[in-house]
């Protein structure tokens, strides 16, 4: 496969992961059309300090079937990233993750047969699985919908892999586990303590730090896509791109502040607990499937990748980017 002379679109483009996987595409040579949210700022997102005659950028929204075709039409290979996936917003707004995640991924798998995509990349969550009944957790592990926007993952996995069986799409779905990364939302448990501590705060204020997760460093989780992209034999299979390894959210505090070099102190903000029910108290994803179909492999243990988030958050432009003391759910 001769990859200059791909075209592949990303949808969700503009956001963390997105904005990486457009990177780490164009670095390997595709030409990229990138989809950012339509807003009337006309912004584009993490796409803003991009640059590349290789990248062109589109402006719309997943919800709406014709605007998906629009932008599928010559494209071999569509990486479907476009999603609301804040837990907490989703228990305000579940309607909302019901028209984007589900309805959004309906409109792409659509867009897809109709154009004649060569693959599908459809992006689930970990969170599907809810928390674990047993570890590591593979493919075959229950899917528990321990909030709205779990649930609306599960419905969009379940949607694209209905084309598959019913219309032959060549679809794969990609289950990252907890990726974490320069960008990220300070939303996140990485970037709300980063940026904290960077601030000045000698108090953090953090949800419950007793879960566990198994964390990926954006940049392989974007190899991951990478593969699943353009390996053989994956249509119809559900893949977890994961580490293997867990940790506690607060190892992950204490190991973020001994980086940065400071001595601080938790305090629990009852606004960023989940429900009782909600909350998933551990996740370890396994990997054997991917590292089996692909040659994909995590390059960055848990120690480098915070290494190079921690210097991205603290660079001052950056930093500058994020309202640390205003949890946004």
């Amino acid at each position: 496969m001769d990859i200059n002379k791909e075209k592949v679109l990303v949808t969700g483009a503009d956001g963390f992961i997105g904005s990486h996987l457009v990177e780490a595409l164009l670095k390997e040579g595709y030409a990229v059309r990138a989809l950012s949210q339509y807003n009337s700022f006309n912004n584009w997102g993490w796409l803003e300090d991009i640059e590349n005659p290789k990248l062109e950028v589109v402006t719309g929204d997943v919800r709406d079937p014709n605007l998906c075709r629009h932008i599928a039409e010559g494209c071999d290979t569509i990486y479907h990233l476009a999603a609301l996936i804040a837990i907490p917003y989703s228990y305000v707004a579940p309607d909302s993750y019901v028209d984007t995640n589900i309805k959004g991924t309906l409109n792409i798998c659509q867009a897809a047969r109709d154009c004649g995509v060569k693959r599908l990349v459809v992006t689930s969550t970990s969170e599907v699985y809810g928390t674990a009944k047993y570890v590591p957790i593979d493919e075959k592990h229950p899917k528990q919908p321990q909030s709205p926007y779990s649930a609306t993952k599960i419905g969009a996995d379940a949607i694209a892999l209905s084309f598959h069986n019913a219309f032959d799409l060549p679809v794969v779905i990609a289950r990252p586990f907890n990726t974490y990364g320069p960008r990220q939302s300070a939303r996140a448990i990485i970037p709300t303590i980063i940026t904290q501590i960077a601030a000045g705060e000698r108090e953090i204020k953090v949800g419950d730090l007793t879960p566990t997760r198994d964390f990926n460093f954006v940049k392989d989780t974007a190899a991951g896509f990478i593969a699943l992209g353009t390996a053989e034999g994956v249509e119809g299979k559900e893949i977890n791109i994961a580490t293997g390894t867990e940790v506690s959210m607060k190892e992950t505090l204490e190991t973020i502040a001994r980086i940065m070099g400071e001595d601080v102190r938790y305090v629990v903000d009852p606004a960023r607990l989940r429900p009782a029910g909600s909350e998933v108290f551990r996740l370890c994803g396994d990997s054997s499937l991917i590292t089996s179909l692909t040659d994909w492999r995590p390059r960055y243990d848990l120690e480098a990748g915070l290494r190079e988030t921690v210097k991205w958050f603290t660079q001052k432009e950056n930093l500058a980017k994020y309202k640390s003391g205003i949890y946004n759910v």
